[in-house]
């Protein structure tokens, strides 16, 4: 996974965020808070998915970036598929082959339709996939922002409606529940949730 690829990720200590962008200067300034003040803690979250990165801090800041790197290639691991056995012939051009389970009316449709059953079934995957993208943005969005407002703001008043104004749409309820949170809680909360009010508007 090279940097252009990298998701950004934004830190807070306590309820103050300190930084957001790429995961090494995240790190980097993560570290110089933490020295700076020896009993803080910080968190560090994906903001995609708003899962937290964990980071070993301890040691030097080459120590650090050494932690960022091994991370990254534990990720990068994870993500590749399995190496294959080169066979003979045309390359697959990054098909995967997997078992496909069937009744048999499927495959008679299937394999009576131009290209047959696997371009149909790419075609329609790809449909499928259109039809629903803006319907996955908005439940991405809702799982990011609860993640992170259940860490950063679960025994706050007005989580809980915050909440249900998150998964309603309701931007106005949403936006005066959670008036009197941290200033940059609330401000990050509503950049994560922004895609399923934006949904809700169009």
């Amino acid at each position: 996974m090279n940097a252009t690829e990298r998701h950004t990720c934004t830190a807070f200590i306590g309820p103050v965020r300190i930084a957001t962008g790429d995961l090494t200067w995240v790190a980097l300034a993560v570290k110089e808070a933490l020295e700076a003040e020896d009993t803080a803690q910080a968190l560090i979250f994906d903001d995609r998915t708003s899962r937290l990165v964990e980071i070993d801090f301890r040691g030097s800041r080459d120590d650090v970036l050494r932690s960022v790197a091994a991370r990254d290639l534990a990720e990068e691991a994870a993500q590749s598929p399995e190496p294959s056995v080169r066979r003979p012939g045309r390359p697959k051009l990054g098909v995967v082959s997997r078992e496909v389970t069937l009744l048999p009316r499927h495959w008679d449709w299937l394999n009576s339709q131009p290209g047959g059953a696997s371009v149909t079934l790419r075609r329609l995957v790809d449909e499928a996939r259109r039809a629903s993208d803006s319907k996955d943005r908005v439940r991405q969005a809702q799982d990011a922002a609860y993640r992170f407002m259940m860490v950063m703001a679960g025994d706050r008043p007005g989580f809980e409606e915050a909440t249900r104004a998150l998964f309603a749409g309701d931007l106005e309820r949403f936006r005066r529940e959670t008036s009197d949170w941290p200033v940059d809680v609330r401000d990050h909360a509503y950049m994560l949730a922004a895609p399923v009010f934006d949904q809700r508007a169009a």
